[in-house]
């Protein structure tokens, strides 16, 4: 049985500047298909606008207020708020309020750098 106790999990930053913890995929668990992770973003900052030509995403915001954009769609999020992002989705998240951004990134499959692609550099 896999069980990962989150403190005990070092973060690290993504290809999209979000800190995250990769709770559990294939690099730490039996799950071969998808990763679960935390991810935290301080007051003011935002995630880079990207997209996974792979991947599709759910975002399960857990604590904090945000804005949340998807293509061309712009909408407020809270605590409690799941949000579906098809792959291939341009995506960005911003913490709109004064404590830090707390949510669950569920990825099909697994996150991967090489998966995140950039809007608006070189790489997209």
């Amino acid at each position: 049985m896999d069980v990962i106790q989150r403190d005990k999990v070092e973060a690290f930053t993504t290809k999209d500047g979000s800190e995250i913890r990769e709770l559990l995929a294939y690099r730490n668990s039996c799950i071969r298909n998808q990763s679960l992770a935390e991810a935290i973003l301080p007051p003011g900052a935002a995630t880079e606008e990207h997209y996974h030509p792979k991947a599709e995403e759910i975002y399960y915001l857990l604590e904090g207020t945000g804005r949340m954009k998807l293509a061309e769609e712009e909408r407020d999020v809270k605590p409690g708020d799941a949000i579906a992002i098809p792959p291939g989705e341009p995506h960005t998240i911003r913490n709109t309020g004064d404590t830090p951004l707390r949510f669950l990134c569920c990825c099909a499959p697994a996150y991967e750098h090489e998966d995140t692609v950039m809007v608006g550099t070189d790489d997209g």
